[in-house]
């Protein structure tokens, strides 16, 4: 087999994250309203907003803007999520990130599998974010015996994408038939199943140890429990969900509404109550299980680590400020007031070291003789020479993911468990270690900036 008749890991993920909206589609069709809501706000903004259109149209974000998607499931064992990875890896998609999500009260730690360079991003940017769970934090041993046991008795993956997996491993890549039977035996370990693999008692005293636990266990794989569309004004896409019936959440997570947005926005309406079948004898109990939701996502700035800094600090002192790290009542306005700290022109956040930019020289840049191009960055800017549009962020925020997945597990629930960042086990369950993403996104900067001397 010659290299040349592989497909490009970039195709495969369009592939597949076109395959996994189709099948999302079919299974929650609210997620269909959502994409379509999403699709009438980024047209009307773009309309409105020429000049943010000719900034993504130069950046490349334009091309990528109706396919971007991220998802997200949770495993229970360390061999599901290694498998996973190199299930990712077929697809150019590498472990971005530690993220420790019980500090916020739900027991996993996560990362985010993703395309890292800059032209498989503006190819398809499709993330999903991947939780495993941690049977260490349920109190009853018992209870994390039996959860472990049945755990160890499923079989996530067909025997066909494994065999997939170990011949890409093995040949350097798959052509264009194998491709598309990958993303057939891939998609089954993705699909809902309304059979549970446990009995209607043990659900409930999973569920009693908390949701998530009790949805990682109890079936046969991890279901993705969302795919997510981005908007470029999730404040309209908020209001939209509301005027049409969708009990979307009542605070956006993430940062407040900026003239430059940073990070990453995100809200989602409730998660829908599904029948489940419970083996129970020689006949099945019905119940009902809530898991799957929509979600909305608006993405900004990369930040630097003295921006991210800057975000962490003041994020914080907008939650502390309403007592025990509330977010209600008058979260929103606490919120913007804190953030009236963070500068929000680009030109002050580029110059104070905030946020990544890529550069790029302008028409009459490129006109100049190379040899006169060598100012720096800033003087190519300000003489018409040179462009920086924000890097987008691709990641995600630890918080913000806490607060997703604790409104739709019923909103009220919440756990103490003390901060137990473990990211040594994490990445011993992964077997390889997480990429960081503040590097990736310096990468691209300096590559920017060399560029310009090009």
């Amino acid at each position: 087999m010659t290299a040349d008749r592989f497909v490009s890991s970039d195709h495969i993920r369009s592939l597949f994250s076109q395959a996994m909206s189709h099948m999302y589609r079919t299974e929650v069709p609210l997620y269909g309203t959502l994409v379509e809501l999403v699709g009438e706000i980024n047209a009307d903004v773009l309309a409105a907003q020429p000049a943010m259109a000719e900034q993504m149209q130069r950046s490349g974000e334009r091309e990528r803007l109706d396919v971007e998607r991220h998802g997200a499931i949770r495993v229970g064992t360390a061999q599901e999520l290694a498998t996973l990875r190199r299930l990712f890896a077929v697809m150019g998609m590498q472990p971005v990130g530690y993220y420790d999500l019980s500090v916020a009260g739900v027991p996993v730690h996560s990362t985010a599998f993703r395309p890292v360079d800059g032209e498989s991003l503006n190819r398809n940017p499709f993330r999903v974010f991947t939780s495993l769970l941690r049977l260490e934090l349920i109190d009853d041993e018992a209870l994390r015996t039996q959860a472990a046991q049945i755990l160890s008795r499923r079989n996530i993956f067909t025997p066909g994408v494994l065999q997939l997996i170990e011949q890409c491993e093995r040949d350097g890549g798959l052509v264009e038939d194998d491709a598309w039977r990958f993303v057939v035996e891939a998609l089954e370990t993705f699909r809902w199943h309304n059979e549970a693999t446990v009995s209607l008692q043990t659900y409930h005293a999973l569920h009693g140890a908390h949701r998530l636990v009790a949805d990682v266990v109890s079936f046969r794989g991890p279901h993705i429990n969302h795919l997510t569309p981005r908007t470029l004004d999730i404040d309209a896409a908020q209001a939209a969900m509301h005027e049409r019936g969708l009990a979307a959440k009542a605070v956006i997570e993430g940062p407040p509404r900026r003239e430059c947005p940073i990070l990453l926005r995100q809200t989602s309406f409730k998660a829908l109550e599904e029948m489940v079948h419970f083996p129970s004898g020689a006949d099945n109990e019905a119940g009902t299980h809530t898991a799957r939701f929509g979600e909305i996502e608006q993405r900004g700035l990369a930040l630097t680590p003295k921006g991210r800094a800057l975000y962490d600090t003041l994020l914080a002192q907008a939650r502390e400020s309403g007592g025990a790290g509330s977010t209600g009542g008058d979260y929103m306005q606490r919120l913007q007031a804190a953030f009236a700290g963070f500068p929000d022109d680009h030109d002050v956040l580029r110059r104070e070291g905030l946020g990544y930019y890529r550069y790029a020289l302008t028409e009459a840049g490129r006109a100049l003789p190379v040899a006169e191009r060598d100012l720096p960055a800033e003087v190519l800017i300000a003489r018409g020479l040179a462009s920086a549009d924000p890097i987008i962020y691709e990641d995600f925020l630890p918080v913000s993911a806490a607060g997703i997945f604790q409104s739709n597990l019923g909103g009220d629930e919440q756990r103490a468990y003390a901060a137990r960042a473990n990211r040594d086990a994490f990445e011993q369950a992964l077997g390889a270690k997480v990429s960081d993403e503040f590097g990736i996104y310096q990468q691209l900067q300096d590559a920017s900036l060399a560029s310009l001397r090009a």
